[in-house]
């Protein structure tokens, strides 16, 4: 079972809604933190890293003294991650996709192809849950490999994924495969128009989701009449409660810190399994 959580924006709260939705289920899920540019789980979520896994992919290493300049390695790379003005191709990493077809066209046998490291994935083994999470390397470009790695490494009947924020290239990568995704928003006009983006990419995927309102108050209803009229389910709503943000702020699990608000995570996590087993 594979539940993503998701967000049209930064800073709505998806990370704290996917860490304590862990924490209920216990020790049988695995949360991936697939925001691999900026991963904050563990700040929640304590424990040892007990495997760490290198991502990498192969890139082409042009042997400049066989190289003959014909060009064919230029022509037939479609990310114009080659460049040639007459003599040796010049390279550029981050508009590569490691395909190798550049080494396979070249007569010459002067492009080898060599290791690019891209990131890391650290499996941590948390008191309340496991947690594998996926760190980029610094200046690189893509956070798609290190997803999909991060991903791939996860174990388990019942996985959780954090999400990236936005609605872009590591969103897909993430909530590809997912069985359910949960959106979670905010009751602004700003939390409102990245959710409706959300929605029209999920439903370009043809992808099942629900949506949770955070930091809600009893006078909104924006985000109610935008699901009422796109006939999305509210699976809960987290109050605007001061007390959870003191606990964000110190690092502390929802659940633990304010055990009253453990029974509604448990009633969103038993929304979204019954949605999944429907």
């Amino acid at each position: 079972m594979r539940i993503a959580i998701a967000s049209g924006k930064g800073g709505t709260g998806k990370t704290s809604v996917a860490v304590n939705l862990a924490a209920t289920a216990g020790r049988s899920v695995t949360l991936v933190d697939c925001d691999v540019e900026e991963p904050n789980a563990h700040i929640f979520l304590k424990g040892d890293v007990v495997a760490t896994e290198t991502v990498s992919m192969r890139v082409p290493a042009i042997d400049e003294s066989r190289c003959t300049g014909c060009r064919a390695c230029v022509e037939f790379c479609a990310s114009n991650a080659l460049i040639s003005f007459g003599g040796p191709p010049l390279f550029f990493a981050d508009l590569c996709h490691g395909c190798g077809g550049c080494r396979l066209v070249c007569r010459a046998r002067a492009i080898s192809e060599i290791a690019r490291p891209l990131g890391e994935v650290r499996r941590i083994d948390a008191a309340q849950c496991t947690l594998v999470e996926g760190r980029l390397e610094v200046g690189v470009s893509s956070p798609v490999p290190v997803i999909k790695a991060a991903k791939a490494a996860a174990k388990g009947d019942f996985v959780i994924y954090d999400a990236p924020p936005g609605t872009s290239c590591p969103l897909v990568a993430t909530v590809r495969g997912a069985d359910y995704v949960l959106l979670v928003t905010e009751p602004t006009p700003f939390g409102l128009s990245d959710l409706r983006l959300t929605v029209e990419v999920l439903r370009q995927m043809g992808m099942d989701f629900g949506v949770v309102i955070n930091r809600t108050v009893r006078s909104e209803s924006l985000i109610h009449d935008y699901c009422h009229h796109e006939a999305i389910d509210i699976l809960g709503e987290i109050p605007d409660d001061r007390r959870i943000a003191e606990a964000y702020a110190a690092g502390r699990l929802i659940v633990e810190a304010l055990p009253g608000y453990r029974p509604l995570f448990r009633s969103i996590l038993e929304a979204c399994l019954e949605r999944v087993t429907a």
